[in-house]
């Protein structure tokens, strides 16, 4: 049964970093951290960019709760969430980074809705290269509205 409960740790956790996510990208990102976040608004010829800077602040609560689950038995359980929190960061970096932006460059055709989906969310909000004025600030979820007209002339 244990094993049960740490599943839904993780699982949910992972959930749960969505909505952290979208209120970090709209509130923080474009908000009082647009010095960091504008760079990932902007063409630019160089791999990295100051927006990077956001994975290792991410990582320092993953890393943080998976030593301290570790490291004291009590509370164990936090490594799940720790697990959930690097989950989300995985299933990001390959998506975000790797699908959408192609940092990466592979061969990739979205076929699935839910996946077209998502990308158009994300290119609709890169249309706005302000702080100001955002949509679509989700990652792994995008409302049904997001759906490229092709895709909703078939439901």
């Amino acid at each position: 049964m244990q094993w049960l409960i740490n599943a839904l740790l993780v699982i949910g956790t992972f959930f749960f970093m969505e909505g952290v996510a979208w209120f970090t990208h709209k509130y923080i990102m474009h908000g009082i951290l647009w010095t960091w976040h504008r760079s990932h608004h902007t063409v630019h010829p160089h791999p990295l960019e100051r927006n990077d800077l956001f994975a290792l602040v991410f990582s320092i609560p993953s890393i943080l709760l998976i030593v301290l689950g570790f490291e004291l038995p009590q509370i164990g359980w936090l490594k799940f969430v720790g697990f959930g929190i690097l989950g989300y960061g995985i299933f990001y970096f390959i998506f975000h980074d790797i699908i959408v932006h192609r940092r990466i460059k592979i061969k990739y055709k979205a076929e699935h809705p839910y996946m077209k989906r998502i990308m158009h969310a994300h290119y609709v909000h890169h249309k706005k290269h302000s702080k100001e004025d955002g949509e679509a600030f989700g990652f792994l979820y995008a409302p049904k509205k997001y759906s490229p007209e092709e895709v909703r002339q078939k439901a």
